[in-house]
């Protein structure tokens, strides 16, 4: 076999474990990248998420993650629901955070398509890599052809737009390479236009420090009280920016019964978030990414909506 049957074997085992898509890059150092990411941490945009300043030059280069790697394989979890939040009044969740803790189910996904490699192609080495390590997602999903990043800096496809988790396999195995698509922002500003926050400081920037997910999920004090009124009821992440996003009205509910929401969650009112209680939150979030922020730094989100 050669690289061109290997990659296909990749892509098509990819797809039968339900990725979206998965897309392939030449491990390199990323040189566009860099200036960004220094700007970026220079200007302390990553507010209090300190570990973004750890590891500078193994979130540009793979090679320093996988020792002789050759390939990044990147792949797409469509996580949109099928439903959501039935009280419009209630305090708002992020639809990725609705189901199962994405990150246990991606690398079971990955710990298989890995397996998968080694068994059909040989001495394989390589990682696995979901959102918690110095790997820059979005950069290598968008080399790999999978889609582009946006103005509101995640990734967007034509076909299905934006609503879906991004992970890495880095293998030394050589592969065929897909290049990168083309941007169709256009002249549109919806997600900047948008932001509740106004944390879209320009086109394809955002001020992390200002954004309604750090602010809900990363911020471990009190929560600034300039923010005050323009949390737009988000209580855990916010969807905005993807909300107005004209590419997500293609987006098509997810297939995978682990992201499905708790029975009791979508029907939750107001009052009922507002008096939520620790048993409740340890029962519907039991095996959810929220756990994240604590029953205490829930509770602390919900109040500073009132």
């Amino acid at each position: 076999m050669n690289k061109e049957d290997y990659t296909l074997l990749i892509k098509t085992e990819a797809k039968r474990l339900g990725f979206l898509s998965c897309g392939i890059s030449k491990a390199q150092f990323l040189e566009e990248e860099a200036p960004r990411l220094e700007n970026y941490l220079n200007k302390n945009m990553n507010g209090q998420m300190r570990y973004m300043e750890n590891h500078f030059d193994k979130r540009l280069n793979p090679t320093l993650l996988v020792e002789d790697s050759k390939s990044v394989v990147s792949l797409l979890l469509n996580y949109f629901p099928s439903e959501v939040q039935q009280d419009t009044s209630a305090p708002k969740l992020s639809k990725y955070a609705y189901g199962h803790d994405y990150h246990h189910i991606i690398k079971d996904k990955l710990k298989h398509l890995l397996h998968f490699i080694q068994d059909e192609i040989g001495e394989v080495s390589g990682r696995a890599f979901v959102d918690s390590a110095p790997v820059l997602d979005k950069a290598w999903a968008a080399k790999s052809g999978l889609g582009w990043v946006g103005k509101h800096s995640n990734l967007i496809t034509q076909k299905v737009g934006s609503f879906y988790f991004i992970a890495e396999l880095i293998i030394d195995l050589e592969l065929e390479y897909d290049s990168a698509t083309t941007d169709h922002c256009g002249s549109c500003t919806a997600c900047i236009d948008a932001c509740p926050t106004e944390a879209i400081v320009e086109p394809y920037v955002v001020d992390g420090s200002k954004c309604i997910s750090y602010l809900t999920i990363e911020l471990k004090e009190n929560l600034p009280p300039s923010f005050k009124g323009k949390m737009d009821d988000w209580m855990f992440g916010c969807d905005v920016c993807q909300d107005v996003c004209p590419w997500n009205r293609f987006s098509k509910a997810h297939s995978e019964p682990l992201f499905n929401p708790h029975p009791e969650l979508l029907s939750m009112t107001k009052k009922d978030w507002e008096e939520i209680t620790e048993d409740t939150f340890k029962k519907v979030f039991q095996k959810s990414a929220v756990k994240r922020t604590k029953f205490a730094g829930l509770k602390r989100n919900i109040n500073f909506l009132k």
